[in-house]
């Protein structure tokens, strides 16, 4: 069964930008959170991307070959020796000036260097800021599933890339946060609203309404949760009430009092006993009385129990 991550990137790498300079800031951070540059000879570079998605490989491939027509190109799969591991796929376009074209188009190279600074000129426009972060999304990115806790990551190897995206994120007002994780740095946000905004913002039109949905569901769940709890705390009361009912009652009668109370407490006190489980309501009702009177002659028991116990611990 594919990750919640996965579905989500299966949906993004079907997308793609009309604008040319949209589609040049996503291939951008995908090569930038995924490639790695290839040096040949007469100062010609090229390029390797590499991926355990395939429809990420494909977009990507895809992307190079319209940015730069006649890229020569080439994919490779390299198998998973064991079990429940992911395959990888490699997008490589080997040292050439097709390819040097290619890093200089998307600001990996400035002026025959490689440019390892922000890509503050692919991003002026808020379309391609947006871009950008679907190409990190996609090269290095990853989400939980809406049923579980908030959480969505860009992983990067690279702190000035870690710090573009973080201050991005920022600039639109995404309460994001940067920690580090063994050799790499973590771009995450934990709170729901921003997750669907996020999301929503790359167009993951699925993965959003099943946000959506779950996030009902939850709201369902701890609202019924709720309902539980309180009625639960409410039956406790009641339980609680009725045994130190009980308990007067019976310390009265083994005083012999019960047969000195009036005929309506007495009656109250009998139907008590004869009905341990009842509620107050289900009492009153029975005594044909209403419920704050069946509460007073309660009191009044109880009242009654306390002065017998408190006559008895003063002879003590």
């Amino acid at each position: 069964m594919a990750s919640f991550a996965t579905e989500v990137k299966n949906e993004l790498a079907r997308l793609f930008y009309e604008r040319s300079c949209c589609r040049t800031a996503e291939l951008a951070a995908l090569l930038r959170m995924g490639g790695t540059v290839i040096f040949g000879g007469n100062r010609a570079f090229g390029i390797k991307f590499s991926t355990e998605n395939a429809a990420v490989a494909r977009k990507v491939l895809t992307l190079l070959k319209r940015e730069i027509p006649g890229l020569p190109t080439e994919i490779m799969v390299s198998r998973a020796k064991r079990l429940r591991k992911h395959n990888s796929y490699f997008v490589q376009a080997s040292p050439s000036s097709q390819a040097v074209e290619l890093l200089s188009h998307t600001g990996l190279m400035k002026e025959g260097s490689l440019n390892m600074g922000a890509d503050s000129v692919l991003l002026r426009r808020s379309c391609c800021r947006a871009a950008y972060l679907r190409g990190a999304f996609l090269g290095g990115g990853s989400v939980n599933r809406p049923e579980a806790s908030y959480h969505l990551e860009l992983v990067t190897g690279s702190y000035s890339m870690a710090e573009l995206m973080l201050g991005l994120l920022r600039r639109m007002e995404f309460p994001a946060g940067l920690t580090d994780r063994k050799d790499d740095y973590v771009v995450y946000m934990k709170e729901g609203d921003a997750v669907i905004d996020f999301l929503g913002m790359l167009q993951a039109e699925k993965a959003v309404e099943k946000f959506e949905v779950a996030r009902n569901l939850k709201e369902v769940r701890n609202q019924v949760n709720r309902l539980v709890n309180c009625e639960t705390a409410n039956l406790q009361k009641v339980v609680d009430a009725a045994a130190g009912q009980l308990e007067d009652i019976r310390f009265l009668r083994g005083k012999g009092r019960l047969e000195q109370l009036s005929g309506h407490m007495r009656e109250t006190a009998e139907a008590r006993l004869s009905h341990p489980e009842a509620t107050l309501a289900e009492l009153a009702e029975l005594l044909c009385v209403s419920k704050s009177g069946m509460h007073h002659r309660m009191r009044k028991l109880r009242k009654l129990a306390e002065q017998l116990r408190g006559e008895r611990g003063s002879l003590l």
